[in-house]
């Protein structure tokens, strides 16, 4: 099989455009530093050429939050954000934290909700349409912005620092052959660099290991959130209820818990969250959540009610402790693609424009001083120095304490955040890596989950057909095998092949060979672009590279 390094070398070099500063990834962190970039070179009368690569067909095709959004950080990005029109309309009304039985649902009084766990002032979104607006708003400032080509490749100066990235070769075939539309990719070039990429970014993971940024860091943690968008009964809407629930169907051991925001329109978004450290492998985060939907306390608000879109993402939620070094030659790693989600308050996006915006005072303070490929030193500073590195120090603990279960950890996290808040005089730390923490099948009991009956329950392959997922049928599979015969050697022989389990899109299944023999089938074309296989992996075989430019999800509101 010709590979796509041996296409450019046969039908290169590639052209090359130069910018003073290249963004990978066009979510919240990406276009806020944009933004922020610009804002800055308006006001000394400066010219400064930013771009924003999205591997989307189109800004926010690929975003999927919850979400509860602090317009904190937006406020100091764009003070008028409500007179330009930004589509924060669903203020929060309403706070519910529930503990659920497998029958009952036990409501916790707002007196004893921890300060992260209330959401007066902020706002139930859809990210996806916010991160539409906001490219509306850098576009308008002079950013370039190329939604569909994807950033695949790492490029470095002589010196080892990082000179830009390059978009992935277009209309290679299965074979590895160019077809009939092969196009190389582009060169983007730039003084600086900031990747974007969201949680477990491609490139971010290739970043850390070269520049081994995760030295003396706790090793990052994930879960995988699953979410579905619905339109339900108007009698059963109430604008600006937020819900949350722990407790069942996981069991007590096990990281997660619900999300349940209504929207305007009518709208519900439900989700689900399950701790990628989970050590039963035939645990199945797809079926937790529709199974949670069965609860008394929940269907309810889905009877009548029609299921509009799917979505699944992992999300890094390791916190400080587990936060990489930021800055290496030549960029810098920005919003979830480093890990700024505090996952106590379950918010992301205020971290995320925050950290763009520190990334962007660095580097236009360097351009100013005609620097180039160095470290962005100022961008750690300003972040220790930061509002939001305060609010993840408050967080810090809570996590860790969760892990260890949901009883102890309840009362813990109570502890830490209500006693102590978020201030005491310890740090708990993540002892391993989520893919460590799988135990073999044989230590483990099998879960029964009941079949899905099509209104209030479904199976994977009606939710990703909801999701709009598509990749062209012929292009390499962009989910890679370090080692083909490990999913049959080792994660079915031991593991009874979890890949089939955690993966929210039915990518990977285990067939039968015409003699009998058992074989990894990999569906490529039905990823969500999730990453939770790279994550969670027992041994670290499946590694996920940027498929051809615009292929995957296109959620229209999540």
């Amino acid at each position: 099989m010709t590979q796509p390094d041996n296409l450019v070398e046969q039908y290169g070099p590639r052209d090359a455009m130069e910018y003073d500063v290249v963004i990978v990834g066009g979510g919240p962190a990406g276009l806020s530093a944009a933004i922020k970039i610009k804002q800055l070179a308006a006001e000394k009368g400066q010219e400064v050429s930013v771009v924003v690569l999205e591997k989307g067909g189109e800004l926010g095709a690929h975003i999927l939050s919850g979400a509860v959004m602090d317009p904190k950080a937006l406020t100091e990005l764009i003070p008028n954000w409500k007179e330009l029109g930004a589509p924060l309309n669903t203020a929060v009304t309403e706070d519910r934290v529930l503990f659920l039985t497998e029958t009952k649902a036990i409501k916790t009084p707002n007196f004893m909700l921890p300060a992260c766990f209330e959401n007066h002032g902020n706002y139930v979104i859809s990210l996806g349409n916010v991160v539409r607006w906001l490219g509306q708003q850098a576009e308008a400032l002079g950013v370039e912005i190329f939604p569909g080509f994807p950033a695949a490749e790492l490029l470095y100066s002589e010196d080892g620092a990082v000179k830009g990235v390059a978009t992935g070769t277009m209309g290679v075939k299965r074979d590895g052959q160019p077809g009939s539309d092969f196009q190389l990719g582009m060169e983007l070039h730039g003084k600086y660099t900031l990747f974007a990429e969201g949680s477990r970014g491609h490139l971010g993971k290739q970043l850390m290991a070269r520049y081994d940024l995760n030295k003396g860091k706790d090793p990052q943690s994930y879960s995988i959130g699953i979410k579905e968008l619905w339109e339900i009964d108007p009698a059963r809407h109430q604008p600006g209820l937020v819900i949350h629930t722990t407790g069942w169907p996981l069991d007590a051991k096990t990281y997660g818990g619900s999300f349940l925001y209504h929207l305007e329109n009518n709208q519900v978004m439900v989700g689900y969250v399950v701790g990628l450290n989970y050590d039963n492998p035939y645990l199945s985060p797809y079926e937790e959540f529709q199974r949670y939907k069965t609860h008394p306390a929940i269907r309810g608000y889905f009877e009548g009610g029609k299921r509009i879109s799917y979505g699944a993402r992992a999300i890094t939620a390791g916190g400080l402790q587990a936060l990489p070094k930021l800055v290496f030659p030549g960029g810098a790693l920005i919003g979830c693609d480093a890990g700024f989600l505090n996952m106590s308050r379950i918010k992301g996006s205020h971290a995320a424009i925050k950290s763009g915006m520190l990334a962007a005072e660095a580097a236009f303070e360097a351009l100013a001083g005609d620097r180039r490929h160095d470290e962005l030193s100022a961008y750690t500073t300003a972040f220790e120095k930061s509002w939001l590195h305060e609010e993840l120090h408050v967080a810090r603990n809570v996590k860790p304490w969760l892990n260890k279960g949901l009883y102890l950890g309840s009362v813990m996290t109570g502890i830490d955040q209500l006693v102590f808040r978020g201030k005491a005089p310890w740090t708990l730390h993540h002892d391993y890596a989520d893919h460590e923490c799988l135990k073999p099948a044989s230590q483990c009991t099998p879960i029964a989950y009941p079949k899905p009956d099509g209104k209030l329950t479904f199976d994977r392959l009606s939710s990703v057909f909801i999701s709009n997922t598509n990749h062209a049928e012929d292009q390499p599979v962009h989910l890679t095998l370090k080692n083909p015969s490990v999913p049959v050697d080792v994660n079915l022989a031991q593991y009874a092949g979890p890949e089939a389990r955690y993966c929210p899109a039915g990518v990977y299944e285990f067939v039968k060979t015409d003699d009998g023999a058992d074989r990894l089938q990999i569906n490529a074309q039905n990823c969500v672009h999730c990453k939770t296989c790279d994550i969670k992996d027992p041994t670290q075989n499946i590694v996920w590279v940027t498929p051809e430019g615009g292929g995957g999800p296109n959620y229209p509101n999540m």
